[in-house]
């Protein structure tokens, strides 16, 4: 369970901060980032799926993802504290201009523009013209909103995972919040592709033969790079020029904590953006 996992994690960089090199400051603000959503998550109760399995099952027939944005269980007051918590690790950790911070905060004075640029985002409606207007990166707007969502719907995601029947799902967004996969694994059994929501942890079979952003299948434009123990793996496509991160499972022995690969792989961004590609 993605609740259970992050608590691992946050142990697991526990016991390396306890050895003699201190983390980089990147795996700093992700466990403060972590903790954070940790304790947001063990103050949220427990939600029922707001669907029949007969209802999930046309939805996906349909192509259509399970979660609709007005059946997030939401209370708004707690997100609007959670994103100036998270908006305070930022500032805290980042060498931001000194009012972008104060900036990024008075986006949530305006209860109505604040909902409303949450919606926006859980919809995939582009923020350029909010963060225009508010003088802040678009970039910094979209990972701060995806770090105060992330609780919420991953609490959703579990409530919703047994009505998600992977024989009905092969498309490239997440069945449950319609989100983008960040990443991906092959599996033990078969060597069967998964991807992984970059918003709510749900993990899907998709096709190997297939990039998971355009959904190209020309062989002449899928290619992919790997490690010398084989164990990674960048997909890149020559058509959309973006990629995915994978990790082959059966390369590995060691527990493998799919939050954690994304941070532990930034090498891979690094050599994907060399070589022209963007993340999807």
């Amino acid at each position: 369970m993605p609740r259970e996992t992050n608590k691992v994690i946050l142990a697991r960089l526990e016991e390396w901060k306890k050895q003699d090199a201190p983390l980089p400051q990147y795996l700093t603000v992700y466990a403060q980032l972590l903790q954070r959503e940790v304790e947001m998550e063990s103050s949220l109760l427990p939600v029922d799926p707001p669907l029949t399995s007969e209802q999930a099952e046309q939805r996906l027939r349909q192509g259509q993802s399970l979660l609709d944005f007005d059946a997030i269980a939401f209370d708004w007051k707690v997100v609007h504290e959670h994103y100036r918590a998270i908006v305070d690790v930022i500032d805290s950790n980042l060498a931001n201009e000194d009012d972008e911070s104060h900036r990024m905060t008075q986006i949530a004075d305006n209860f109505e523009l604040f909902r409303q640029i949450i919606e926006d985002w859980y919809k995939n409606i582009p923020l350029s013209s909010i963060a225009i207007e508010a003088c802040v990166p678009e970039q910094l707007l979209n990972a701060t909103l995806q770090a105060v969502m992330k609780p919420f719907l991953t609490v959703h995601a579990e409530a919703m995972a047994g009505l998600v029947k992977q024989e009905l799902w092969r498309r490239r967004y997440c069945p449950v919040c319609h989100g983008k996969a960040d990443f991906a694994y092959l599996d033990k059994a078969r060597s069967s592709r998964w991807l992984v929501c970059s918003r709510c942890d749900t993990e899907w079979l998709y096709q190997r033969l297939e990039c998971p952003h355009c959904g190209t299948q020309e062989q002449t434009h899928l290619s992919y790079l790997t490690d010398e123990t084989e164990t990674y793996r960048l997909y890149v496509c020559k058509n959309c020029h973006k990629y995915i991160k994978a990790i082959d499972l059966a390369k590995t022995n060691e527990v493998i904590l799919m939050p954690l690969e994304r941070i532990m792989t930034l090498d891979l961004d690094r050599q994907a953006n060399e070589a022209g590609y963007q993340p999807g």
